[in-house]
């Protein structure tokens, strides 16, 4: 070919996303969605988007979300962002604070895309090793990283650090703090009321899970006014459409039916967790909606191509200090029900 890309494409590893089963009848619990339909108020706002709402572009500022989200959060709606899914909402973070001089920095293991986006952005990536028992580890706070990330909870370990030991952390550092709170809707507790007092922090929600949105790819952020506008200068003009827009100010509206959803979920975690322990996994405590087991004898890996065999979708990564564990996520009663009658068989 006549033809090259960018140093850092021609090297790139690209980012492995779950697997997507193409049978409906597979019980896919391998990428943590949420396995209850949306609120219903969600499909009485999409029905009635008009074929004018749908011929023009979507609101570039998403205005009408950000009011809600505003009010939900006790924050003013000049301090939000929004995204094409979280996920844009990282590499534009990524693009306003990163180049080969200025770094990235994160605590691992972590979301595997962290270092794919700075890859993408041709900065260096500068891992630091969790502390034991996944606690924060004091060298984060010294790498001089201008942007870094905290995934709290973290994926895939299911852990959190508490609301404290991240205000120290923003404190120490001379960068930005990203603290993704993908997970959050899980845990007893999250690092709002850290925003009044730390500039440099930026706090990033979803809501592809405590939401029931996966499909519709929408994710905010809320940061100081300096962080939100740096976003806003490097986003795409009309980055979110608008069916996205009025099904995330439905969803995140209708506070009733997300709390009893995410209810649900925290039950079955609890009932997963204990029967996984009775069948001989090793578990950390989680607070998202999966949870990491560990098992040595048959090795995760058997366990899992055991449970693909009876089409049961879980996830299992290979890299060292993950080999040993699966990560599954919280399902419904009836895919639970599968789940630990498959593995009960595989085990027994």
């Amino acid at each position: 070919m006549n033809y090259s890309f960018n140093e850092n494409v021609e090297k790139l590893v690209a980012y492995t996303p779950g697997f997507q089963p193409d049978d409906p009848a597979a019980i896919k619990i391998n990428t943590n969605e949420n396995p209850y339909p949306p609120s219903p108020k969600v499909f009485e706002a999409l029905a009635g988007l008009t074929g004018d709402a749908l011929r023009k572009y979507p609101p570039i500022f998403w205005d009408d979300f950000r009011k809600v989200a505003g009010e939900v959060h006790d924050v003013s709606p000049d301090h939000i962002v929004c995204g094409n899914g979280a996920d844009e909402l990282l590499a534009m973070l990524i693009r306003c604070c990163c180049n080969r001089r200025r770094p990235m920095a994160y605590p691992v293991p972590t979301y595997t895309l962290y270092p794919t986006l700075g890859d993408i952005q041709d900065c260096p990536v500068i891992e630091v090793p969790w502390g034991p028992g996944c606690q924060l580890p004091k060298e984060l706070a010294t790498t001089h990283a201008k942007l870094t990330f905290l995934c709290n909870p973290n994926a895939p370990t299911g852990t959190i650090i508490p609301v404290d030991a991240v205000g120290e952390l923003a404190g120490r550092l001379d960068g930005v703090l990203a603290v993704d709170e993908a997970y959050v809707d899980f845990a007893e507790d999250n690092c709002l009321r850290l925003l009044k007092e730390h500039d440099n922090l930026i706090i990033l929600r979803t809501m592809s899970k405590g939401y029931s949105l996966a499909g519709m790819r929408f994710g905010y952020a809320i940061g100081s006014k300096p962080i939100v506008d740096a976003l806003l200068k490097v986003k795409d003009s009309y980055n979110v459409n608008v069916a996205a827009q009025v099904a995330a100010k439905a969803a995140l509206a209708d506070r009733d039916y997300f709390q009893a959803n995410v209810q649900k979920i925290k039950q079955q975690r609890n009932r997963v967790a204990v029967a996984l322990q009775s069948l001989g996994f090793d578990l950390a405590e989680s607070h998202t909606n999966f949870l990491l087991a560990k098992i040595t004898k048959p090795t995760a890996k058997d366990v899992y191509d055991q449970l693909i065999e009876r089409n049961i979708f879980v996830r299992y990564f290979s890299q060292k200090e993950l080999n040993d564990k699966l990560r599954i996520s919280i399902g419904s009663v009836e895919q639970n029900d599968a789940l630990l009658a498959a593995l009960n068989d595989i085990l027994k």
